[in-house]
């Protein structure tokens, strides 16, 4: 299961990446639009900034905006910038590794071998997987006129 804070970071991107003008939006008219609320939205804006995805503007017409292309954006490293591990186990984990305290041997665990089967189909969707094609599949956003 994906935290709130990455599926308010997703529906945020979805906001900024349907504005036909491109225009920055404010956090007000994000957390608004989305139904999210609006302490946490500044967090998550301020960590996609850090890491590249977002830029900001100041003062009057000011706000976030995208930096990276809808198609650029992999929900694979979003996942991971936002929440850590995509793998639901420690031990199967490929950037987050932790041997599972209670395991007698990796090398024969079924629930080991069960969850890397589900580890690398989830990877292999989200990495596959980009903010354009979200857009794409969302009804929603496609009806919208710019704030």
């Amino acid at each position: 299961m994906i935290s709130k804070k990455t599926k308010y970071a997703i529906k945020a991107l979805v906001a900024l990446a349907s504005r036909k003008d491109k225009s920055p939006m404010t956090i007000s008219d994000i957390a608004t639009q989305e139904k999210i609320p609006k302490k946490f939205l500044e967090a998550i804006l301020l960590d996609m900034r850090r890491q590249g995805v977002l830029g900001s503007k100041i003062g009057i017409g000011g706000g976030y905006y995208l930096i990276m292309k809808p198609k650029d954006i992999l929900l694979s490293s979003l996942l991971r910038n936002i929440d850590g591990p995509i793998a639901l186990l420690p031990c199967v984990s490929l950037n987050f590794y932790e041997r599972c305290a209670d395991c007698k041997d990796e090398t024969t665990c079924g629930i080991r071998k069960t969850f890397i089967e589900v580890r690398d189909a989830t990877l292999k969707i989200l990495s596959e997987t980009t903010l354009e094609d979200i857009l794409k599949k969302d009804k929603s956003h496609r009806s919208k006129k710019v704030l």
